[in-house]
């Protein structure tokens, strides 16, 4: 295992200010994510795994602490420095799965290595790619309103991975889904880390899929348990 974290967190706090007063929403958070990972958040709603996975993400920035990725301060960077970084190198998978609803899945997936900037001569084969490895080369000109729960989660998935991330982040990405549903999305996460060489964090609260972690973080109240 490479020894050097993809991503570490050093006493992150995330504040808000509701109605005059200050809510901790992560206290003191201290994580690493390994390559080659598939790191689970537990924790109930209101937990502050959502807000964690945003910090992670670049999406939002901590309120003190560090985070590091690939050894680059992704706390200190700017909202346009950290854009750049998160085109290339991150994936999200959103609950609701983010997709454009007039658009086929093909062309879900071509519009993230299109917002990415890849050039436009590997789109075809690496669109193909990643609907083959997600099951869904038979379904591929298909709109979102004519695929399955299942099926538009694993369009989301595909182009997540679409432009080669480092990380792939997942923000309860089973809830919607029945357990045997869960358990090929799970099953797919697995296969993705090995041919993708990609590391996966996602937040959940289904005790059911835990066992295929390689790392569980549990959450109470903003720190962790």
């Amino acid at each position: 295992m490479n020894a050097e974290p993809l991503l570490k967190t050093e006493s992150v706090w995330r504040t808000f200010q509701v109605g005059g007063q200050p809510l901790h929403v992560l206290k003191g958070i201290e994580m690493e994510l390994r390559p080659q990972q598939l790191v689970m958040l537990r924790g109930r709603s209101g937990s502050g795994k959502t807000t964690l996975l945003n910090l992670i993400g670049g999406l939002d920035t901590p309120t003190k602490g560090q985070i590091m990725f690939k050894q680059l301060p992704f706390h200190a960077m700017s909202d346009d420095e950290r854009t750049k970084v998160r085109r290339k190198e991150i994936g999200f998978i959103f609950q609701a799965y983010a997709l454009m609803p007039l658009l086929s899945a093909y062309e879900n997936v071509e519009l993230s290595l299109r917002m990415a900037g890849v050039p436009s001569g590997t789109w075809k084969k690496r669109v193909e790619q990643c609907l083959d490895l997600v099951g869904l080369s038979k379904r591929m000109h298909h709109r979102p309103f004519e695929l399955s729960g299942g099926e538009q989660q694993r369009v989301a998935i595909a182009k997540a991975i679409a432009h080669k991330p480092s990380l792939l982040l997942a923000d309860e990405p089973t809830a919607e889904l029945d357990s045997q549903m869960s358990a090929q999305v799970m099953s797919l996460f697995q296969t993705i880390i090995e041919t993708e060489q990609v590391t996966i964090c996602m937040t959940t609260h289904d005790p059911t899929i835990l066992e295929v972690a390689d790392h569980v973080y549990e959450m109470v109240d903003g720190s962790f348990h």
